[in-house]
């Protein structure tokens, strides 16, 4: 069931009962996290895997999350858009940008990889989008890029949009934490599908603390050893 009454949601997933890692090499470091409703927590009352790294690894976190909102630079919600109004001071440790699903349901365009640096990027492609976000967040905290992708469902179009982040990755030297072509994070049993998802995209509490939170930790604790 959805939400609150999902099993995947019951308080033994919750924040309060996860534990904290005391030496994590995330403690006191700071992420910025962009992204629309899987880094928000639009399937676990709000809650999601940066919330939990708060809580198990001490990182202090800047969420800039929204349902339904796109990469491509269509609406003025999108996260082009509503980065250019996080705290450009913020002494930020990495940006983390989450590969929207919203621009693959809508049927966003790909777009090209430009071959210069030096353009004025089409935002309101998908390539365009990436491309501006990462000009714009190397520009302005200075720090490393990491995007994540969703984990594999029925669609030929993201499946796209991964293949074109790697060619992004090819010219702009991101890290990319994939959980699209991730064999073991795509193995789990139906049993465990049940747990950790309420639809095809969106994951539980448990989800996010049992499935996807190794995978960050593991990723993060490489890029800032």
């Amino acid at each position: 069931m959805f939400g609150i009454f999902a099993k995947g949601n019951s308080s033994e997933y919750s924040i309060k009962n996860t534990a904290e890692i005391t030496d994590s090499p995330l403690n006191g470091k700071t992420g910025i996290f962009l992204g629309s409703s899987v880094t928000y927590g639009y399937g676990s009352e709000g809650v999601s895997f940066v919330d939990f790294l708060e809580k198990s690894d001490g990182l202090n976190t800047v969420k800039e999350a929204v349902s339904g909102t796109t990469l491509a630079d269509v609406k003025k919600n999108s996260y082009v858009a509503r980065m250019q109004t996080i705290d450009k001071d913020i002494k930020a440790d990495f940006f983390m940008c989450q590969l929207s699903t919203n621009d693959a349901t809508k049927n966003m365009p790909l777009g090209v990889v430009e071959e210069s640096f030096d353009v004025q990027y089409q935002s309101y492609t998908v390539a365009g989008a990436i491309e501006f976000i990462i000009s714009y967040a190397k520009e302005t905290w200075d720090c490393p890029i990491i995007f994540y992708t969703q984990s594999k469902y029925d669609s030929e179009h993201y499946a796209k949009m991964v293949d074109l982040l790697y060619e992004i990755q090819k010219k702009w030297d991101i890290t990319i934490i994939d959980f699209w072509n991730d064999a073991k994070i795509n193995s789990i049993t139906e049993e465990q599908r049940n747990l950790y998802l309420v639809d095809h995209i969106h994951p539980t509490k448990a989800g996010y603390k049992e499935w996807w939170l190794p995978k960050f930790q593991e990723c993060l604790y490489e890029v800032l050893k």
